[in-house]
């Protein structure tokens, strides 16, 4: 069985309260009428990770009704009373209507006929002044029913502690209730009254389980007034549905209850137990709501025998529960790895998610998977796992219901005939959950999956670590959409990948899951059934989302909690973010702000010429670099000198998610014209180069400089270090630089004003290019830098044709939005206007003066 209130954690802060509630207990020497009996059902034999209830084994459990089905539990203490937990009734801080509620009591199951059960309408519901939500405590509440109950075998009132009652840490007691199996699960027909064992746990030690950081790393203040049970390695726990129900300990024969199901942090989570509301607390205020009805709750007195031998809560151990999935010796050898054979068809690769089942592609069983029929050769399937010496019987195929049309759902589920021992050498992979977040630079391997072939290379070519979810969303998602934050599933993961693909090595036939690895746990966090071409994955479909589905079916895969929280200390990774703008050939010019990557800029190319010189680069397409010609060309030089290009470098300190990408130049382009304009070179490389943010092509666009952009001129302070500098810089109207220039500059050619204190952050040697930002978040390259000037470049723009026409797949955005300056005549400029008369920064003073001057 699984919790009570299912806390979801993406949008809930726990904040305790100290002192939620102050009851003073009444004498111990009170006795409960002789008249009623208590917590003695009839002899019968003996919920996540429950079992079901023998009828009239648990006679005080109710099932509260609301709008005609089962919405909470309860259970009854007296003819007339129902104990439960205040939050089933209270809704934004209102009380509902009594009257909208009833009890059902002596059901067993809820499916048909109630054989023996009897309903009840609720006169009123009681909580506590001091009750606000679950967190802050006093979660219960008292319903008095409008006519009493017909006590019976399947309907008897529980024991009451009283507030001296005091139950041994450790103790065996048990929940029952008809929520949920596993989160998000319902319990299925017949709808029968589930029951776990749970073990009390001490004050001390699940305050330190809720110390440590679990789910959205967030940890909990157990209050006055809460009690815990279940177990570290969880499991075995209440879930939503359950609450209000009561768990009940024996002592001396008869059944006291000992809470009642709250909450809890998911359900049956690792070093998560569910929390429950203590009864013992509330005798006086129990008494008080209750007075003056007969028979009331009886308050049997404790049995001495349970008295003795109560631990002190400091001896208490803490027993952090590790994770029992994803673990291996060595990367690569991998325990979880199962080959399924089917007759007349290659091995598929999978995974195997528990002690009964593996999960592996649909696809691998096209014959069967949108049909409903189990294969008709079922019999002769089989399941080798390592170090088994025979292969397991296949006994159930289960397809994800999508997986005849969604790639992302490409999934199937077998059932082996028998549970394979999980002590041995098979071990199951862990699986996240749906609000699993796997964080940018987690270390990743590639595993086989599916009908792939071995690696055809190294195994450190199976290395990756993964990229952030901003940039693998807007490298392949769709444009404008906004990233799915942590705690959302993502639609995507992407690794980088440790070393560049060899030489003619091709990944064409094999297919792989992504296994990515916290605090030395493996996680199955992506599978690829399909390769896109010669190249390993860049995009995985996320397992996030399949967790609910595996759960589910499974009743027992290792759904497991994130292990690793660093989010980085602004919080960064949690603020919304949207995609900048995409062009006919994808993504281009993204680089996040701030900048997560450090000095990195994934388009800005070194270029070595011959061991001789280092030209600065700006990628404008997988294979392609544009550099400035007099720096990578010998004046009146016809041959081609052996080029370098070297992407992804940073200077001398290393930068986060970036590994450097090298090239060949195998064919310098230059444009066709023999005019004036300062000539621009198109570097062919000798292979593609996969975007990431290590190497990602800017934007370019036709026009003049975007509107609203913000400008920059990106090159190296220092040639010998080559760690990027940007400077800011205003590009002037084509008017402006003209008259500064008194009209001797080439068409094409941009003038740019330097912020204050700006001029020498970059040296000139290198040709640095010139870049803007756009307001849609795209960067551009507007220019590449003339031959010793720090405020001339070589505009791009009208370079588009032939950029277009020798480089395929150039990243244009389009020409809205770009204003299209016209030639203004050189009788506009004021007399006198000359490059001589000073800097540009004094003759653009006296420039704009003019005006006033004149006027």
């Amino acid at each position: 069985m699984s919790q009570h209130l299912l806390l979801l954690l993406v949008i809930l802060a726990i904040s305790p309260i100290p002192g939620a509630f102050q009851d003073s207990a009444l004498s111990p020497t009170q006795e409960e009428p002789e008249d009623l009996d208590c917590g003695r059902p009839e002899p019968s034999a003996r919920i996540v990770g429950g079992s079901d209830s023998q009828p009239g084994t648990w006679p005080w459990q109710v099932s509260l009704h609301h709008g005609g089905g089962h919405i909470c539990g309860g259970s009854l203490i007296a003819p007339s009373w129902v104990l439960s937990a205040a939050h089933c009734f209270v809704t934004n801080g209102t009380l509902e209507p009594a009257a909208e509620w009833s009890a059902v009591l002596g059901v067993h199951s809820q499916d048909g006929p109630l054989d023996g059960a009897h309903v009840r309408a609720v006169a009123a519901i009681l909580v506590p002044d001091n009750y606000s939500s679950v967190e802050r405590g006093a979660d219960v509440a008292l319903l008095r029913l409008a006519s009493p109950a017909r006590l019976g075998p399947s309907v008897r009132p529980v024991c009451l502690p009283r507030a001296s009652h005091r139950f041994a840490h450790g103790t065996a007691c048990w929940a029952t209730g008809w929520g949920d199996v596993q989160e998000e699960d319902p319990l299925p027909l017949p709808w029968v009254l589930q029951e776990v064992e749970l073990r009390l746990l001490g004050e001390a030690a699940c305050q330190c389980l809720y110390s440590r950081p679990g789910p959205f790393n967030l940890t909990f203040q157990l209050l006055p007034g809460m009690l815990c049970a279940g177990y570290p390695e969880g499991r075995r726990d209440t879930c939503q549905g359950d609450s209000g129900g009561p768990l009940v300990c024996e002592e001396g024969g008869r059944w006291f209850q000992a809470g009642i199901t709250s909450f809890g942090f998911g359900c049956g989570r690792r070093n998560r137990p569910g929390v429950f509301t203590a009864v013992a607390p509330y005798e006086a205020w129990i008494r008080e709501q209750v007075s003056g009805s007969d028979p009331g709750p009886a308050f049997p007195t404790q049995p001495p025998e349970a008295q003795s031998g109560l631990p002190e809560p400091m001896n208490e151990n803490c027993t952090i529960a590790l994770p029992e999935c994803g673990k291996t010796r060595r990367p690569g050898a991998w325990p979880w790895e199962a080959q399924v054979m089917v007759p007349g068809s290659r091995p598929c690769y999978g995974a195997l998610v528990s002690e009964s089942w593996v999960l592996a592609p649909a696809s691998c069983f096209p014959g069967h998977i949108s049909s409903d029929r189990q294969p008709s050769d079922l019999d002769y399937w089989r399941v080798q796992l390592p170090s088994r010496p025979r292969a397991e019987q296949v006994a159930r195929l289960v397809p994800h219901e999508n997986a005849s049309w969604d790639d992302a759902s490409n999934l199937a589920l077998l059932q082996l005939r028998a549970p394979v021992n999980l002590s041995a050498a098979p071990r199951p992979v862990c699986l996240p959950h749906p609000e699993h977040y796997f964080l940018p630079g987690s270390r990743c391997r590639l595993a086989r999956w599916g009908r792939g072939e071995p690696a055809p290379g190294a195994s450190s070519l199976l290395e990756a670590e993964l990229l952030s979810a901003w940039w693998c969303h807007c490298l392949y998602g769709r444009q404008g959409a906004s990233v799915p934050p942590p705690g959302e599933p993502p639609q995507a993961l992407c690794p980088a990948y440790q070393e560049e693909e060899e030489e003619g090595s091709c990944w064409n036939y094999s297919h792989w899951s992504l296994l990515c690895r916290e605090e030395g746990t493996w996680f199955l966090a992506g599978i690829r059934d399909f390769p896109s071409d010669c190249l390993r994955p860049r995009v995985f479909y996320p397992l996030q989302t399949h967790g609910p589905w595996i759960s589910h079916v499974t009743r027992g895969a290792y759904l497991e909690d994130q292990l690793a929280w660093d989010w980085g200390p602004e919080g960064e990774e949690t603020e919304a973010k949207t995609c900048p703008p995409h062009t006919e050939n994808g993504a281009c010019g993204l680089r996040p702000e701030p900048a997560l990557m450090g000095v990195l800029w994934p388009w800005l190319a070194e270029v070595h010429v011959a061991g001789e010189r280092v030209c600065a680069g700006i990628l404008v397409a997988p294979g392609w670099v544009l550099a400035a010609t007099h720096c990578v060309l010998r004046p009146g030089s016809t041959t081609v000198p052996y080029i370098e290009v070297y992407l992804g470098r940073g200077g001398a300190s290393p930068l986060p998610q970036s590994h450097q990408v090298s090239r060949l130049v195998i064919s310098i382009r230059l444009p066709r014209h023999l005019g004036l304009r300062p000539p621009l070179a198109l570097l062919e490389l000798s292979s593609r180069v996969e975007p990431s943010p290590s190497a990602l092509p800017i934007c370019l666009h036709p026009g003049g400089t975007p509107l609203g952009a913000s400008c920059w001129v990106l090159g190296w302070k220092d040639p010998q270090d080559r760690v990027p500098v940007a400077a800011a810089v205003s590009i002037l109207t084509p008017r402006l630089c003209h008259c500064l220039y008194q009209g001797l500059l080439p068409p094409g050619t941009l003038c740019v004003l330097y912020a204050e204190g700006q001029e020498d952050r970059c040296e000139v040697t290198s040709a640095p290019p010139l870049l803007c930002q756009t307001e849609g978040g795209s960067w551009v390259l507007v220019g590449m830098a003339v031959r010793g000037s720090r405020e001339l470049f070589a505009a791009t723009g009208p370079e588009e044709a032939w950029i277009s026409q020798t480089v395929g797949e150039a990243p244009f955005l389009p020409p809205s939005g770009f204003p299209h300056w016209l030639t203004e005549g050189s009788d506009l400029c004021p007399p006198d206007m000359a490059r001589a008369s000073g800097s540009p920064r004094a003759a653009l003073f006296l420039l704009l003066l003019t005006p006033l001057i004149q006027g």
